[in-house]
């Protein structure tokens, strides 16, 4: 089974997007910080294919943690996504700089977050009978 991990200090935040991840057949395991995912990136690297952070947390930011995940080799097929309040062209810029694959703006629906995962080549096939 495909692995997320979904990076964000709002549990109502990690509640919706984990819920459409497993819908769309993804496990999910989740992190309240920077640091904190790194440690869940440490014991699942060989499991998780695509992480979903935000930019505004405690500890160590979205943007800090992208940096620092792209800096190991061994990630460099990980699939990131930005979802973030934060819409100023300058920010957006630097987490595509910094190695985001996209970026989704909060508030966001359903059918935008399968946009970006389709954009970035991890939206799983539609399975016989689902739309």
């Amino acid at each position: 089974m495909r692995k997320a991990l979904i990076v964000d200090d709002s549990k109502p935040i990690r509640t919706i997007l984990g819920s459409t991840l497993r819908e769309l057949g993804y496990a999910v395991c989740e992190a309240v910080s920077g640091k904190d995912a790194l440690k869940v990136i440490a014991s699942e690297k060989a499991s998780v294919e695509l992480v979903l952070v935000d930019w505004n947390m405690p500890e160590m930011n979205g943007l800090d943690l992208v940096k620092q995940l792209r800096q190991d080799p061994e990630l460099a097929t990980l699939k990131l996504i930005m979802v973030t309040n934060e819409t100023e062209r300058d920010l957006v810029a630097s987490a595509l700089e910094a190695g985001t694959n996209e970026y989704l703006m909060k508030p966001f629906t359903k059918d935008m977050l399968r946009d970006k995962l389709d954009m970035v080549g991890v939206l799983p096939a539609a399975k016989d009978g689902e739309a």
